[in-house]
């Protein structure tokens, strides 16, 4: 079905770069100063993620990948067969990988990233590792406006898989409309497949955005080298540093880029001031106990059916249906 000496071009909904450069100006203008965490994720950033992934501090994408393996049978048994898959913010597509394995005469396997770049090699690899799978990749901002290919008539409902923790990016309220998404795409009978990390001892969390390899440090900065290349810009990324902390009353890791000295910046021609110290707030993780996502859940218009958990409990799968 999958031709794999074939060209996998993605449906190309990629955000464009005058849109890029309004978000950027918006974000170093407001206060705090923020940069919206999505355009982390360029090629090089996609790079510098896997090798976080990788990371002995960094435990959620082990021990999700754990429990994916160690419950795929009942994970498997409640998604069943003729389904058409969807993952939002694919990636390398690694842990999809653990899916397709166990799941049954899929209709089709959608995966929807923001790198096109980096989404249609692994969508390639897909193609040619699961050839009798439709694979239909679309590069697109999956919290914006964007359509999914056409599948198969008779396929038995839509799964989107959210894997990763990825829905602590967004503020809780952010969290619910994205949801309520989620919930149109998938409709009733469908379901949502998704990573949430659990509430845990802040030192844990602070090591595994902090990692004694810089690698974290080297993602978030990264942001500063696409601002430079695609905007005509002029940060001096040495002039920065990477922070991140956790917050008890938000319930959220923190990850700044601090600026080490009084600057001026230019982005196409207009100067941003930084103070000493001044800091741009660039992704934010919340942590939910199991009983907060389900309420944050439930306002979206969706059911916990299951949940699966490791025996620390530092992370977990749910999975969810719209109520």
């Amino acid at each position: 079905m999958n031709d794999p000496g074939g060209d996998l071009k993605p449906l190309d909904f990629e955000p464009r770069t005058a849109q890029f450069r309004e978000e950027v100006l918006a974000g170093l203008r407001s206060r705090p100063k923020t940069l919206p965490c999505k355009y982390l994720y360029d090629e090089a950033g996609s790079r510098l993620f896997d090798r976080i992934c990788e990371l002995d501090e960094y435990y959620p994408t082990r021990t999700e990948m754990a429990i994916l393996r160690e419950r795929i049978g009942e994970i498997a048994a409640v998604l069943g067969p003729d389904d058409v898959l969807i993952e939002y913010g694919s990636g390398s597509s690694t842990k999809i990988r653990i899916l397709l394995d166990a799941l049954d005469r899929l209709a089709a396997y959608i995966p929807i990233d923001i790198s096109c770049d980096h989404l249609q090699r692994s969508a390639e690899d897909l193609a040619a590792s699961y050839p009798d799978l439709p694979v239909l990749p679309v590069c697109a901002d999956y919290t914006g406006t964007f359509a999914l290919p056409p599948v198969r008539a008779d396929a038995a409902r839509k799964i989107v898989f959210f894997p990763g923790s990825t829905i602590g990016n967004f503020e809780p309220e952010e969290a619910v409309g994205f949801l309520r998404g989620i919930a149109a795409v998938v409709d009733r009978g469908g379901g949502l497949l998704i990573g949430v990390d659990l509430k845990k001892d802040r030192a844990v969390l602070e090591a595994a955005y902090n990692d004694a390899e810089g690698v974290t440090a080297a993602f978030n900065l990264n942001l500063l080298h696409r601002i430079n290349r695609e905007l005509e810009a002029d940060f001096d990324p040495d002039r920065f540093r990477h922070e991140a902390i956790y917050s008890e009353e938000h319930g959220r890791i923190e990850m700044h880029l601090v600026s080490t000295v009084a600057q001026t910046v230019t982005i196409d021609g207009i100067e941003i001031r930084f103070e000493a110290g001044e800091t741009v707030h660039t992704e934010s993780s919340y942590k939910y106990a199991p009983e907060e996502f389900a309420a944050l859940a439930g306002e979206a218009g969706f059911a916990v059916e299951r949940f699966w958990t490791d025996a620390k409990r530092l992370f977990s799968i749910q999975y969810l249906v719209v109520a």
